[in-house]
């Protein structure tokens, strides 16, 4: 696929997607620029690049002369990363070029309303039930304790920079980046945005890095390959000075220290520094080129390399650096980190193309960042992934898609498409919208079970309560014994994205935990009558359903401030208290013409 052929995919997918929204009774009609928003920081999500929790938002007003805009935000689930994004949205079919002015002064649009939360200024006018109020709150009362702050600029433009000069915002870093077309069709195609990206190892490690140079066999190997060990305060500049780009090749980049790999690490570092290379697997680095020359025991050492990427060990990389920012006393020194090192000789693009992927993916089948990566190959998701593709739709042409592994949406569509024409066929079967993550599943299935607590929560939170109240309730069989069950739990999505279209143009603040709570209630007043066949057949809920859903969502929310009794709503939803109160509630009876209720029989 050529970028043009992706770029002109792209609008194609945002235009099927304001269509559908146009279609759906009680939808406001959203910003383009919004559902491009969206699909980007969906896919930043996919292949690491940022936090699954994360929000479209459209926000552009005038601060003390000042124009400051948001289309977007991410935050970590330990609430000590933010990533913020800003959208220059043109709809183009053609590639085009944008002017680095633009976008710097995008960026500084999205600084600036970075400033006026920090300040404090932006909370005090804002009006609460504006979709950025939450953020803008929690970076205004929680602004110290952030750890790091990114802001994207997100263009369906080419631009010839990619990274601006940091920020300082009351003494916190902000890195500047620009994820542009070409950027995202090189992460769609596992590609190699390095050229740029030359370390000298005699400015930056004090010498050559001593190795085990094997060169590649004339005519057999495409590459040469290299053992060596690295200097942790090498690798901490490495990220320092180019932060995620680094890690642009590795399917999986550091986001956070708060899981178990992560926090190891960083207590190694502190604690056992000397002891940091006994302990630890290592690193793999890709490069397109590598010069030779003297360590300083006069053995043959690696002077720089060209087109260097760490495409495994993206957690040891960051945690160098972010354990050395969060404790200066860390003593890295005497750290040492082994490596394996991959110089690539393909003369043909693709063929290169395709072996890094395959070296990414096999490195990083061995460590893990999420919780729902872990847990890919439990009988569970195999098993749903089985029925995904072996069950049509009642038309007997779509299917649902249950991405069991990250990424593997775009490894069907590219394997068995090939060509542009034969893409936008599958798609047409299996569209982005019945594209189901084994995150959104657990969600999906928690809200019906009656767990929106756990929904509130997260993404990574919530999927590792879900495995566990599968395990507790007799395990994946009690949940997936038969095709029957697979449709519920279509459904049960079904039901569930449906409420999310209804209620979004509703409320402008918490529409998650709203969703939640409001399916929850639905399923605790209605769950016992609701034919999930009937559902499944029409592959659609019924206006009688959906008008009930909205006027519910309504008693929902407002239950959900009155009990919150002045809380963040988005905190107090993840108390299970908070649940417990709003199950109590007496909720307005239903209708009685909800065609689903009927208990029609279907063959």
């Amino acid at each position: 696929m050529e970028l043009l052929d992706f770029l002109q995919r792209t609008q194609n997918e945002i235009r099927t997607e304001l269509a559908d929204r146009e279609n759906t009774p009680g939808e406001d009609m959203p910003f383009p620029e919004m559902i491009f928003t969206e699909i980007v920081m969906r896919h930043m999500a996919d292949v690491g690049m940022t936090f699954d929790d994360h929000w479209v938002v459209h926000y552009v007003a005038d601060v003390g002369g000042k124009k400051i805009q948001l289309s977007g935000y991410a935050l970590s689930e330990d609430c000590e990363q933010l990533d913020l994004f800003v959208s220059l949205y043109r709809g183009i079919d053609e590639v085009t070029e944008l002017n680095d002015k633009v976008s710097t002064k995008a960026a500084e649009a999205c600084a600036a309303f970075l400033e006026s939360c920090v300040g404090g200024s932006l909370a005090g006018q804002m009006d609460e039930s504006s979709e950025a109020f939450q953020m803008v709150l929690s970076v205004s009362q929680g602004y110290a304790s952030f750890e790091q702050i990114r802001i994207y600029v997100l263009t369906d433009c080419k631009v010839k920079t990619h990274q601006f000069k940091a920020r300082e915002i009351q003494g916190k870093t902000i890195k500047l980046e620009v994820m542009d077309i070409q950027r995202l069709f090189n992460h769609w195609q596992e590609g190699k945005p390095r050229d740029e990206l030359v370390v000298n190892f005699e400015d930056v490690a004090g010498g050559a890095l001593p190795c085990v140079w094997v060169p590649g066999v004339p005519g057999a190997t495409d590459y040469d390959y290299a053992m060596t060990v690295v200097p942790g305060e090498t690798l901490r500049f490495l990220y320092d000075k180019y932060g995620a780009r680094i890690l642009e090749a590795n399917v999986r980049s550091f986001l956070s220290q708060t899981g178990k790999v992560n926090k190891g690490i960083s207590a190694t570092l502190r604690e056992q520094p000397e002891r940091f290379m006994a302990f630890n697997n290592g690193i793999v680095m890709i490069a397109d080129e590598a010069h030779l020359g003297k360590a300083a025991d006069g053995s043959t050492g690696i002077t720089w390399l060209k087109g260097l990427q760490i495409v495994n060990g993206g957690q040891t990389t960051a945690s160098m650096y972010f354990t050395k920012k969060k404790y200066p006393q860390t003593n890295l020194g005497a750290v040492r980190v082994p490596a394996k090192i991959i110089v690539l000789r393909h003369a043909d693009q693709a063929q290169e193309e395709a072996l890094i992927a395959d070296i990414s993916r096999y490195a990083n089948s061995q460590n893990a960042v999420k919780q729902s990566d872990l847990s890919a190959n439990k009988p569970f998701h195999v098993n749903l992934e089985k029925y995904a593709i072996n069950t049509y739709c009642p038309d007997g042409f779509a299917r649902w898609f249950y991405e069991r592994a990250s990424g593997s949406y775009k490894v069907m569509l590219e394997r068995e498409g090939k060509t542009a024409a034969g893409i936008a066929k599958l798609q047409s079967s299996m569209p982005p919208a019945r594209r189901v993550t084994k995150t959104d599943l657990a969600k999906f299935v928690c809200a019906w079970r009656q767990r929106p607590d756990m929904v509130s929560l997260g993404g990574q939170k919530n999927f590792l309560a879900f495995m566990e109240m599968i395990e507790a309730n007799g395990g994946q069989d009690a949940f997936l014994a038969s095709s029957k069950d697979y449709k519920d739990i279509i459904a049960q999505v079904i039901i569930f994205k449906s409420a999310q279209k209804l209620i979004r143009p509703i409320f402008k603040a918490f529409q998650a935990n709203v969703t939640a709570y409001t399916v929850a209630t639905v399923s605790r007043l209605l769950g016992e009558q609701i034919d999930l066949g009937r559902v499944w057949m029409e592959q659609a809920i019924s206006p009688a359903l959906g008008q009930q859903i909205v006027i519910w969502s309504k008693e929902v929310n407002a239950t959900l401030h009155e009990s919150s009794q002045g809380r963040m709503i988005s905190e107090w939803a993840k108390r299970k208290e908070c649940w417990e109160i709003i199950s109590r509630v007496s909720f307005s009876a239903a209708a009685e013409d909800i065609p689903e209720l009927k208990r029609t029989i279907y063959a």
